[in-house]
């Protein structure tokens, strides 16, 4: 009897523990509800479900769940604002007790397109997180309605599922599983990102058009930008698949807009922007302003960047930094009279190889540079003071040689590469047309920029690509000769004025090694300045007077005291009264993108000039325009604030400037306003009339 009492006793204190156990667990299954997979008989490819994680908030009387929907094969749904075509899913919570609202939170969607028709939405399995707020935490309550699916393929099905949750809030446990399944879908959910900056809507009523800007931290790679928003302007309007254009941090995205209902007005209006990226994921409300959509210039395919390679090269032969070159150019021509066509043609292509080669080098230095995380740029070497040296002695004696201060005589087997002028050596052509690529790359031309950009952004191959189409393109007066020799034998027979022409030519070429030792001055003291520039003065005297004699090494030297002289009296003269001076120069303030912002949103208009002492471009933007009326009275205004960046010298925060808008070289100038805060680029030859009309429009003229 004792052991059948001491097993009853057992027995009871086992089931005791059984009874805890399910105690602890059925409750907490109960309070973390989940209405499994729903199903409609009618469409077997879709179903869904509603759960909770068993998280809730006192303080807020929030609960924390998410709605799943799985979608098998090609079935999609959409996302809140679906696009073109498409019907978001909705849920009709009203049959619910104790719940006062219900927070739908939308992951990032994909686009479809269909026919044409460009969706938002979702494949597969996709994940809403929720939030249940309820009217009284400590009571039941009872989430309970009816979720209606929308699911496409080549057809459309609405799929209604009936559901019902009943749990009393303050007596929910929380569900690991259902918590990290909520925890990944609200990763996927855009939220406001501090990455973000310089966020901006334009809406063009004219064009009916909306187009977006934003700035972030790290470059963006391949990203999109969707537009909705809830307010009635927005109801039913559509907008179009976006152009995007990415230059750096910077990304703008242009948009069309239609409507059934009518012609959309969203001036003003709150849109909401979702910034889909690699790896980034965010989202933003801005106020669209009413203004006037500058073109941007489009992405385009290789083989356009190829035909403004070539176009770039060949406006390149009329900047005005062909002066230096011009001598080069022209000497060949005068060089070729009385020769032989097939002569003709090989010195042509000569030079052209020339041009192409050396087109080659600056892609191969501009490459190690880009490999190796340094700056890069359309000119950047002009910024080296041992590369203006070596240019500025190499161009000092060419303008000896054609001026005839020496002739360099050495074995033919030599090949020297300064037999550039008395003789038929292919490879003096092959330089000449070598330093007139050098002394070109001061310069931007039109379309140049635009090709250089693409280039520094592409694939090594694309790179050098570009490079040889510049090349091309710049060679094209020498290929023309060279395709038809006789074009060279069409000036007058030689005779005296070929020597005249020499001297013209060698004096230009001596002007531009004038030209390169003012550049100096950025690297080196004035007493060096002075030192070198006695140096070469003393060198060109000797050589006059020992090939020319003393008598014209006299004439030569009063003539460069007086031009000197001429050139001090003028100076002093310039604030006279005697002398129509240029005016002052305008009021410059050291580049700061900071204050740029400041100064936008204080009302004012921003003018960034970005320039370089070696650019020749623009000095001619400077003395041709800003300097000129009515650019120039524009510019003094008391609503203007002008800034400048000096790229003369390697500058990395100028160089980050340039490179957010897309552009390696100089002259790049954008004006900024309340009504532009992007800023509006200017083309890189500039006229007053740009400069005048960009101001208006940033301003809001």
């Amino acid at each position: 009897m004792k052991n059948i009492s001491r097993f009853f006793k057992q027995a009871q204190w086992l089931i005791g523990i059984l009874l805890l156990v399910v105690w602890a667990i059925v409750p907490a299954h109960a309070q973390t509800p989940d209405t499994g997979w729903l199903t409609n008989p009618a469409h077997p490819p879709v179903k869904a479900r509603v759960a909770l994680t068993g998280n809730a908030n006192e303080s807020t009387n929030a609960v924390e769940g998410f709605l799943e929907i799985n979608l098998s094969g090609d079935w999609k749904t959409y996302w809140r604002s679906p696009g073109e075509g498409g019907v978001a899913p909705t849920l009709n919570w009203q049959a619910s007790d104790n719940i006062k609202d219900v927070d739908w939170q939308w992951p990032a969607p994909q686009r479809f397109d269909l026919l044409g028709i460009d969706t938002l939405g979702y494949t597969g399995d996709i994940i809403f997180p929720i939030t249940l707020y309820v009217e009284d935490i400590n009571k039941p309550a009872n989430f309970a309605g009816t979720l209606t699916v929308s699911s496409c393929t080549t057809v459309c099905v609405l799929t209604d599922y009936e559901f019902e949750l009943a749990f009393i809030p303050d007596n929910l446990k929380p569900n690991a599983e259902l918590l990290h399944t909520h925890a990944q879908a609200a990763s996927q959910v855009p939220k406001a990102s501090p990455q973000l900056k310089n966020i901006s809507a334009v809406w063009d009523d004219t064009k009916q058009q909306l187009q977006v800007s934003a700035s972030k931290a790290v470059n963006w790679q391949s990203p999109d930008i969707i537009v909705d928003g809830s307010s009635d302007a927005l109801t039913d309007v559509a907008f179009s698949v976006p152009t995007i254009s990415v230059n750096g941090e910077t990304v703008t995205a242009t948009y069309s807009a239609s409507s059934w209902m009518g012609k959309p007005a969203l001036a003003d209006e709150a849109i909401k922007l979702t910034f889909i990226d690699r790896d980034f994921l965010a989202e933003q409300e801005v106020s669209a302003k009413a203004e006037t959509i500058v073109e941007a210039v489009p992405d385009f395919s290789f083989a356009s960047a190829i035909a403004f390679a070539l176009l770039g090269g060949l406006i390149l032969n009329i900047m005005p930094c062909v002066l230096p070159v011009l001598g080069l150019k022209l000497s060949s021509v005068v060089t070729a009279q009385g020769l032989a066509k097939v002569e003709i043609r090989k010195q042509f292509l000569a030079s052209a190889a020339g041009i192409l080669f050396s087109f080659w080098l600056l892609a191969a230095f501009l490459l190690i540079l880009k490999l190796t995380g340094n700056a890069i740029g359309w000119g950047i070497q002009f910024q080296s003071p041992l590369f203006i040296g070596v240019m500025m002695a190499i161009t000092a004696l060419f303008a000896a040689n054609m001026l005839g201060l020496f002739e360099i005589r050495l074995p033919s087997s030599a090949n020297t590469w300064l037999a550039t002028r008395g003789d038929n050596s292919y490879v003096g052509h092959f330089i000449q047309g070598m330093f007139a690529t050098l002394l070109a790359t001061p310069c931007s031309a039109p379309f140049l920029g635009t090709a250089v950009a693409f280039a520094f952004t592409a694939s090594t191959p694309t790179l050098f690509a570009i490079f040889s189409a510049l090349a091309v393109g710049m060679a094209l007066p020498w290929l023309l000769v060279a395709a038809m020799p006789s074009l060279a034998t069409k000036l007058p027979k030689p005779g005296a004025w070929m020597n005249r022409v020499k001297w013209l030519f060698g004096f230009m070429m001596l002007a531009t090694s004038v030209w390169l030792l003012t550049l100096l001055a950025n690297h080196l003291s004035l007493l060096w300045l002075i030192i070198l520039s006695f140096i070469v003065i003393a060198f060109f005297i000797i050589r006059t007077h020992k090939v020319h004699g003393k008598k014209t090494a006299v004439i030569v030297s009063g003539v460069g005291i007086l031009l000197t002289a001429v050139t001090l009296v003028t100076a002093s003269l310039t604030a006279s009264k005697w002398v129509t001076p240029m005016p002052p120069d305008l009021a410059w303030q050291k580049l700061d993108e900071s204050r740029i912002a400041q100064e936008v949103n204080a009302g004012n208009t921003v003018f960034v000039d970005v320039t370089a002492d070696w650019c020749i471009t623009c000095k001619a933007n400077k003395i041709g325009v800003l300097l000129q009326e009515p650019a120039y009275s524009r510019l003094k205004a008391e609503d203007m604030v002008t800034f400048q960046g000096d790229w003369t010298s390697p500058n990395g925060y100028v160089t980050d400037y340039l490179r957010k808008y897309g552009r390696y070289g100089v002259p790049f100038n954008i004006v900024y306003g309340p009504a532009a805060p992007g800023g509006i680029p200017l083309p890189v030859m500039l006229s007053s009339e740009d400069v005048i009309r960009a101001i208006n429009h940033a301003k809001g003229g």
